[in-house]
């Protein structure tokens, strides 16, 4: 079963011969070397590019390997990387006429990648795509190996809509299948429940952490889980002041399954699991988040005026267009209603406001204009924003 990934694959045909290196990044298994080598070669191909024009190479592979006469036995033992003259000279073998050809590479055992990739944009005809999963490239700085020439395309686990395009239950069972063991691609797939729980503890011990500690030597709190993609930080804005608070930031794991693998599964908080999980759609979507402040001042039970700081959930930013976004499990009264929605009606702005709750309700306004919708409709259908 192939879980069709096309908002990302829509982001690399927009990018073709952009005359930079199309660097893929993201959290390891979340689906990066399929998506370049597997869903944007098929496109390439239906598209009429000859096979022979998209140089397909994978410096992890014995097979590619050998073909630049490198063995990857004793790169391994020597612990080196591939020599890059024997992978130019290979490139130059293929390119043979002044027609489009496109690269398509993993290059995490090629030495000097960063300097070989930069010098094929000088060739026109040479549209390059890369991916790795080394620890350097599992990494937020990669792009910064590029000087200036990289065009990042940054990938996450699968969102609640791509994962719902396989799952065979109902949406409502699926967002709970969702939250609990999140959307790295091969856990999806996977039918056995015990299986899922084992493979993401795997992965967070035998393959994140160990990536962490050879980029970093040593484990360093909060920055390295953000460094290598597992976790994101939003910072809080005061609204009313315009400025960024210096205050602890808060913290959104990049898939909820390596989380909850992190704790044995012990904890199922759906309303931080929910809250989680629309970080990671808005970010999906290409919205920058912040935590939003609202401070007011309010009259305490000895009629004392004291100050009072409003959470807003997320502040959503993309452009000119700004966005104030409330989660709310239930509200299921007015008293509810209200503590929900008092920090919108405290902002002093014409910027759309949005609760999204899991009540099953259908999307309306309530009478101070505030947008009320369910989480599955927000979720599923990104066009209900505008409504």
């Amino acid at each position: 079963m192939e879980i069709q990934r096309n908002f990302y694959l829509d982001k690399l045909i927009t990018r073709k011969s952009n005359g930079l290196v199309k660097v893929i990044t993201g959290l390891r298994r979340c689906g990066k070397s399929y998506l370049l080598n597997t869903i944007f070669y098929r496109h390439l191909l239906e598209n009429g590019v000859p096979k022979d024009h998209i140089i397909r190479f994978a410096f992890d592979s014995a097979d590619d390997l050998y073909l630049i006469g490198e063995n990857l036995i004793e790169l391994e033992k020597k612990s080196r990387k591939a020599n890059p003259e024997k992978f130019m000279a290979y490139v130059r073998s293929i390119i043979t006429d002044s027609n489009m050809y496109y690269l398509l590479d993993e290059v995490q055992m090629l030495d000097c990648f960063e300097t070989v990739l930069n010098g094929y944009l000088r060739k026109e005809n040479m549209d390059v795509y890369v991916t790795g999963s080394n620890a350097k490239f599992l990494s937020s700085d990669i792009i910064t190996e590029f000087a200036g020439r990289g065009d990042e395309i940054h990938m996450y686990p699968l969102s609640f809509s791509e994962f719902m395009s396989v799952y065979p239950g109902d949406k409502y069972e699926g967002l709970s299948q969702y939250m609990l063991y999140g959307g790295i691609p091969m856990i999806v797939l996977k039918d056995d429940e015990a299986d899922k729980a084992a493979v993401l503890n795997n992965l967070f011990h035998e393959i994140y952490i160990r990536d962490i500690l050879k980029r970093h030597k040593i484990k360093k709190y909060l920055d390295y889980f953000e460094d290598s993609f597992l976790m994101e930080a939003a910072q809080r804005y005061d609204i009313r002041g315009k400025a960024y608070i210096e205050t602890p930031k808060k913290y959104y794991f990049s898939d909820l399954g390596l989380r909850n693998s992190r704790i044995n599964f012990r904890q199922y908080e759906q309303t931080h699991m929910m809250e989680n999980v629309l970080y990671n759609e808005l970010r999906m979507r290409g919205y920058n988040v912040d935590v939003g402040v609202v401070t007011i001042t309010q009259k305490d039970s000895d009629g004392k005026s004291v100050r009072k700081q409003l959470e807003v959930d997320f502040v959503c930013n993309a452009g000119s267009n700004r966005y104030y976004i409330q989660s709310a499990y239930s509200m299921p009264n007015a008293q509810k209603h209200e503590q929900e929605t008092e920090p919108f009606r405290k902002i002093g702005d014409s910027f759309k406001k949005i609760v999204v709750t899991k009540d099953i309700i259908p999307p309306h306004y309530d009478e101070h204009g505030i947008f009320i919708i369910n989480i599955y409709d927000f979720l599923l259908d990104p066009s209900k924003l505008e409504h």
